[in-house]
């Protein structure tokens, strides 16, 4: 796990010092070492967290010659076998670990190279004899990978607080009410793009650049889901959710596992402790309130496989977390998950250099209550909307998932379109309110990034459509952008075992009734993990590093938000209406609605641009957990 960074130039040689104030402001992601690699115009640096080959991985690596140089973010799980396979081809290798392995691949493959990775990378490669910069990354979006291409010149970096700032993006802003993310292939700034999943980008030295993707994961159509028997479908997943966590065990550190309590999470750790010899570590937090404290679930299973179990049970100080939150996230990012995510992270540092997450089991195996409305709103929707004046009468609740809320969603959603109703029950600011709170009607419409997914998949079943959706943008720039920064701002190795293509082959080809059922979601997972977890653990309701944002915003933390959103502060930075900002703050205060996410959205935006437009962003420095909690 690093961070990298480089800098390729159509109009002379790379400016080295630029190269080293880059690499700077990512050492959170690499404080083990670091490495450059200078060639007139192009120049590349890493900044490593020693996990594999401890010895010989510094970066960048070059191969025999010297005519090529790669440096590389993340892990690659099957380079043993690609090693091996290279070897009997007559490549000679000098190292140890995985990183070598891509330069000897690529020098076999061309830019076809990526398309046989197993692992999660973003990866850049200088190859000096065809004058030309290849960026890589993976086919999932597991790892993050920015660049900016202006006058020729590009210029990446593992984080957008490495490169340039620039005019602020108002398309990034809207989609970024609408999500309270930033889908790729946008950033917040206007001239800095994402690379997206399961693409590569080859820079050339004339300055010009392409890209191009080399993998899709899609289901399948409905014409070839998988008609099995469901007991052998139970075994085949159980079979390969083992050898994806085997696979991701594979580390010269010790490695521990993130446990929330729910399904996803403990099944990982229950893999994880059969396939070790020593005790597997984990970590759980939990909170004050009852709905939000999910410390029992995750014990249970900590006691059932002897893990070493490290929990703590905290009222944070998010008036202090939140600032620390906009210094880690180089984007606006107002997902509230990622403060407890941030939080067990750095619990983790503690004690490991790596830890398994279960992003992507939700995805993949039919996990939200979205989907269980997506099917009933397909047979009731138009008497949800007759229902939908009864059902805004409902007083908001500061309970978790509470019934008010998920039926205030639904009534309002479930008379639309598939695509528009499923987008519906996670919008954050509607068009009409995003109008109101910027002033602007600019054309753009954020939901077509969710319509050009959608596309392209037709032909498949209309659940695997919309889990597609969520798998290509709600995973990408939301859940695993929380869970890489918040885990690297420890310097903290996140691995998600549920995004393994020994997983997702799998997954991607399942019928809906071994995913959502009635009310019951995850159906084949859970009975591939009922031989392995506790019952209350396997059927439990959904878990996750969730915080009750509500509760907080009518409480301790509503004379935090009135500063931060202050009339003069929105009046300064621009963008937002202080007069629509204070009525949507007084009406969640009343309990009218619950609006948390809109706030925490509002919050996100407004502390970011304090940290990263109004100062010079550096690596962000992680707050004491003592200091963190009261």
């Amino acid at each position: 796990m690093c961070g990298i960074c480089g800098i390729a130039s159509a109009h002379g040689p790379a400016d080295v010092d630029r190269l080293a104030a880059m690499s700077e402001t990512l050492v959170h992601r690499g404080p083990d070492s670091f490495g450059e690699h200078v060639d007139g115009p192009v120049a590349l640096a890493a900044r490593r967290l020693s996990i594999i080959d401890l010895e010989t991985g510094d970066q960048p690596i070059g191969n025999e010659d010297g005519s090529v140089h790669v440096v590389q973010n993340g892990e690659i799980y099957n380079y043993r076998e690609l090693r091996r396979e290279l070897e009997r081809s007559g490549h000679r290798f000098r190292t140890h670990g995985d990183t070598e392995v891509l330069l000897h691949l690529y020098e076999e493959h061309g830019d076809a190279f990526a398309s046989r990775l197993r692992g999660m990378f973003a990866i850049a490669i200088w190859d000096a004899r065809r004058r030309r910069v290849v960026l890589a990354r993976d086919r999932f979006g597991i790892k993050p990978l920015y660049y900016r291409h202006v006058d020729g010149e590009l210029a990446f970096a593992s984080e957008l607080r490495a490169l340039p700032r620039g005019e602020i993006d108002h398309d990034a802003v809207a989609a970024f009410l609408a999500f309270n993310a930033i889908p790729a292939p946008l950033t917040i700034f206007r001239d800095t793009r994402k690379l997206e999943p399961g693409h590569i980008l080859v820079w050339y030295d004339d300055g010009h650049v392409r890209v191009e993707r080399f993998a899709r994961p899609a289901p399948v159509d409905a014409a070839d889901v998988r008609t099995d028997d469901d007991a052998e479908l139970v075994e085949e997943l159980r079979a390969r959710m083992r050898d994806s966590v085997r696979a991701h065990l594979v580390s010269d550190v010790p490695v521990g596992v993130l446990l929330s309590g729910g399904v996803d999470s403990a099944l990982l750790a229950a893999l994880a402790a059969e396939e070790t010899a020593e005790p597997v570590r984990t970590f759980s937090i939990g909170f004050e309130e009852r709905s939000f404290n999910e410390l029992a679930d995750a014990r249970r299973v900590a006691e059932r496989y002897g893990t070493q179990h490290r929990e703590l049970v905290l009222r944070p100080d998010a008036a202090l977390l939140l600032p620390a939150l906009a210094d880690a996230f180089d984007e606006p990012f107002a997902d509230s998950s990622a403060l407890p995510t941030y939080l067990v992270s750095q619990l983790a540092a503690g004690d490991v250099k790596v830890a398994l997450s279960g992003e992507g089991g939700d995805e993949l195996f039919g996990g939200y209550y979205t989907y269980v409305a997506d099917l009933l709103a397909a047979r009731v929707g138009g008497l949800a909307r007759l229902a939908r004046p009864l059902v805004d009468l409902l007083p908001s609740s500061d309970a978790k998932a509470s019934f008010d809320y998920k039926a205030k969603r639904f009534v309002r959603a479930a008379h639309l379109p598939p695509l528009e109703r499923h987008h519906g029950w996670k919008e954050i600011f509607s068009a009409d309110a995003r109008a109101e709170l910027t002033g602007r009607m600019n054309g753009f419409d954020p939901v077509d990034v969710l319509r050009r997914r959608y596309a392209e998949t037709t032909g498949a079943d209309e659940l695997a459509r919309l889990q597609d959706v969520d798998l290509g943008t709600y995973l990408v720039d939301d859940l695993l952008v929380k869970t890489d920064r918040a885990s690297m701002a420890h310097s903290l190795e996140a691995r998600v075992p549920y995004l393994d293509t020994a997983v997702t082959n799998l997954a991607l080809a399942l019928p809906t009734r071994l995913k959502v059922r009635g009310l019951d979601k995850k159906v084949l997972l859970r009975k591939a993990a009922e031989p392995l977890l506790p019952r209350e653990i396997v059927h439990g309701k959904k878990r996750g590093f969730s915080i009750p944002a509500a509760a907080w915003l009518r409480g301790d933390l509503e004379p935090f938000a009135r500063e931060t959103l202050s009339p003069d502060t929105m009046r300064r930075q621009g963008f937002f209406d202080s007069a629509v900002v204070t009525r949507i703050l007084d009406e969640h205060v009343s309990g009218r609605e619950d609006l948390s996410r809109q706030l925490w959205g509002l919050l996100a935006f407004t502390l970011w641009h304090e940290r990263h437009v109004e100062r010079t962003p550096t690596a962000p420095r992680a707050l004491p957990v003592q200091a963190a909690v009261t």
